[in-house]
């Protein structure tokens, strides 16, 4: 009997409703004492177009490093840290170099010919294959030991609503590209299942207060405190629409949804509310795998909080001499490392439910761009920063590599889950296997 089926078989044994599912199914208690292995978790988070060099990589390789002011928010995790240089994106063939940034960033092969024409080269369309993430979602899904509800979640930050090339880095395999969502409203209630009509906002706890009594009941300690944590998010978080809706109702505006509008300026605040739900889909163990996209690939936000006024990619695209561009660049990439520390210590923050150690002992966040740099559109030394302990690989290092393919790092990713691959993506790109720096 898989664990799954065996934690249903719990839930209809108390006559509790499939309502109560989504904040008891991934309870640690409930697992067969021989399913208690270690939880590994994979975070991918991508921004675009490129670094400013000088100000992203560290001088000094090894163990003594210092970060350079687009990683300073980093400070704090430096011994949790590997800062990888020289890793490169050499997926060649149809499409420019923001197209192939992200549609290959992930799957390590060629994009399908197709009619999408961007900037320069030739017109491209979808990836040829599955995203290392979905890979090991999947490895992952076949043991009842490490099968999760969703497997992975996708989550976006300011991501266009169109279905193209350059807005699409996680494949379910060839020719199909999975959208990340972009409305935190849309998430909760993807994994909560309740949310009927923002218009019409109502506690998703209304229909399972009895239901999680019967359940608390017949669990240990550790785990009725786990479902009252997630309760209590979920209330503070319908807490937060139900004032968001009132104030939107104020507005002369009845026609616009409640709650945080999907637009630019309302990023940094979208930025946090996703984060928010990643770490608490993560520590009830609905997914071991996310990906959090900011924008997209030739992503144009306009960082005005920061006091940037013009077009990321616009910037991207001005000559090294400028130096307001390469500051205001440099501004921005910082932003983004700041969300990335706050994302790596909510995780750091967080017990490990049902084991010791923090959420980050047993999850690893890569963040990775689709370009090394904007204005040359190099895909060589594609930025790769891994923060946490998830994947068991030594941290605490600046690593200079000598121009390697990106699909090795692929592989180094399924390999730490126990998956070993021996080619992923492009075949011809995978010699010399795993990068060896554990």
């Amino acid at each position: 009997m898989s664990d799954l089926v065996r934690r249903r078989e719990f839930l209809r044994d108390l006559g509790v409703s499939a309502a109560a599912a989504p904040f008891v199914l991934g309870l640690p208690g409930l697992a067969r004492g021989d399913e208690k292995a270690r939880r590994q978790r994979l975070v991918v988070v991508f921004s675009p177009n490129g670094v400013v060099p000088t100000t992203f990589w560290p001088d000094a390789e090894g163990a003594d490093f210092a970060l350079k002011e687009s990683l300073l928010p980093l400070e704090r995790w430096k011994d949790r840290m590997v800062v990888l240089k020289g890793v490169c994106n050499k997926v060649r063939a149809d499409g420019d170099s923001h197209m192939r940034g992200i549609g290959c960033l992930l799957t390590g092969i060629e994009l399908f010919p197709g009619n999408i024409q961007g900037g320069s080269h030739t017109p491209a369309g979808w990836a040829k294959g599955i995203s290392i993430d979905q890979e090991i979602k999947n490895h992952l899904q076949k043991s009842p030991a490490t099968r999760t509800r969703f497997g992975s979640l996708e989550f976006g930050v300011g991501v266009p609503n169109r279905a193209d090339t350059w807005t699409r880095m996680v494949y379910a395999g060839p020719n199909q590209p999975i959208a990340p969502i972009s409305d935190p409203y849309q998430m909760l209630e993807k994994l909560y299942g309740r949310m009927k009509d923002q218009a019409a906002l109502r506690s998703v706890l209304d229909g399972v207060k009895e239901d999680l009594k019967k359940v608390a009941a017949a669990l240990g300690a550790e785990d009725r405190r786990l479902i009252e944590e997630q309760a209590a998010f979920v209330r503070q978080m319908e807490r937060e629409l139900e004032e968001a809706a009132k104030e939107t109702s104020a507005r002369p505006m009845p026609s616009l949804p409640p709650g945080v509008r999907d637009e630019n300026d309302n990023i940094p605040k979208l930025s946090r509310m996703q984060i928010d739900l990643l770490v608490e889909s993560l520590k009830a163990d609905v997914a071991r795998l996310a990906t959090l996209q900011y924008t997209n690939s030739v992503g144009q936000a306009k960082m005005k909080w920061i006091g940037v006024n013009e077009g990321h990619h616009e910037l991207s695209h001005k000559e090294d001499k400028d130096q307001p561009a390469q500051e205001a660049l440099t501004k921005i990439n910082k932003w983004f490392a700041g969300e990335i520390a706050h994302l790596v210590k909510r995780l750091a923050d967080t017990p490990e439910p049902g084991a010791s150690g923090s959420m980050l002992d047993h999850t690893t966040v890569v963040w990775t761009n689709e370009l090394g740099k904007g204005n040359s559109h190099t895909l060589n030394d594609i930025p790769f920063v891994l923060v946490g302990g998830g994947l068991g690989l030594k941290t605490g290092r600046s690593l200079k590599l000598k121009q390697v393919p990106h699909n090795r790092l692929l592989l180094t990713l399924a390999h730490a889950f126990g998956h070993p691959l021996q080619k992923f993506g492009n075949p011809a790109l995978c010699e010399g296997g795993p990068l060896g720096w554990s």
